[in-house]
């Protein structure tokens, strides 16, 4: 399996930074070949037919998903590109999971209509220091690549 996490953040060596390589360590140690890309607003993301997987993740900046992220959807062909493709999505945040639930994964689950959303979490208070909490996401993942189509 070819994967590609997609994300953003503002800042580096942080909560995000530390979730998305130990996402991609934890997939590689499974068999898969893992690059990770930040989302600039204008990009051509014509690149991303190539992958089977795209794991698509923000933190959460002033109650709203990264901006460039949230510019990425709007100026690019991002969500042309991640039509009918298997998306995992993510988001981190400094509150609770149950608010994130609803207020913050609806604004990138909206925009992903026309993907195949395999596996989403969200990594708040709770979660996003729990060096596990990663790992049991990917294997989320690796087990919904598995299953053959007619069965999920």
């Amino acid at each position: 399996m070819k994967a590609i996490i997609l994300y953003d953040a503002l800042s580096t060596g942080g909560s995000t930074d530390r979730i998305i390589d130990a996402i991609g360590e934890h997939l590689v140690k499974n068999g898969c070949y893992v690059e990770k890309a930040k989302t600039p607003p204008r990009a051509d993301y014509s690149f991303l037919e190539e992958f089977d997987l795209i794991l698509l993740g923000s933190p959460i900046y002033n109650l709203q998903l990264s901006p460039n992220l949230s510019k990425a959807f709007n100026q690019s062909n991002l969500l042309k590109t991640l039509a009918g493709k298997k998306v995992a999505t993510f988001i981190i945040c400094g509150g609770p999971e149950f608010s994130a639930a609803l207020l913050y994964m609806p604004q990138l689950k909206l925009r992903l209509l026309r993907s195949d959303i395999i596996a989403e979490k969200i990594f708040g208070l709770a979660e996003k220091n729990n060096p596990q909490s990663p790992i049991d996401f990917a294997d989320e993942i690796l087990k919904k690549m598995t299953v053959p189509d007619s069965v999920s």
